[in-house]
């Protein structure tokens, strides 16, 4: 049996409960939905490393990794993504792999066209910023 690919997201939380939401550039099929920021984890590297690299070349930003966010969650076959609550540590997010870069507010979070992957993922996370 082949081993799962992991592949890492950063649900960025700014005041306000305000969160980064990415647009991809590609691949085609996945060119313009939105996702969290993140990439494949390299082999010999941990799932937070792996993280924080991403965020650094994704996006040009140092974070802190808090909470994880649910389990592993299915993509495409043989692909799980895990998924973290993070803060800005320093920089700004700029979009350097991605179309666009949108902070998404409460009442924000679905006017943007999520990924099927992501959307999920959002409303994990609605639940455990704007709990009732």
């Amino acid at each position: 049996m082949k081993p799962m690919t992991v592949v890492v997201a950063a649900v960025i939380v700014a005041p306000g409960a305000r969160v980064l939401a990415a647009q991809r550039a590609e691949p085609a099929a996945l060119a313009g939905g939105w996702e969290f920021p993140g990439g494949k984890v390299d082999p010999g590297e941990d799932d937070e490393t792996a993280l924080v690299r991403e965020c650094r070349e994704e996006l040009g930003v140092e974070i802190a990794v808090g909470e994880r966010v649910g389990g592993d969650w299915p993509l495409a076959e043989g692909y799980v993504m895990r998924v973290w609550l993070c803060s800005l540590v320093s920089g700004t997010p700029e979009a350097k792999e991605h179309l666009a870069l949108r902070w998404l507010g409460p009442g924000e979070y679905g006017d943007v066209e999520w990924l099927g992957a992501d959307l999920p993922i959002m409303k994990a996370v609605e639940n455990l910023l704007l709990p009732d």
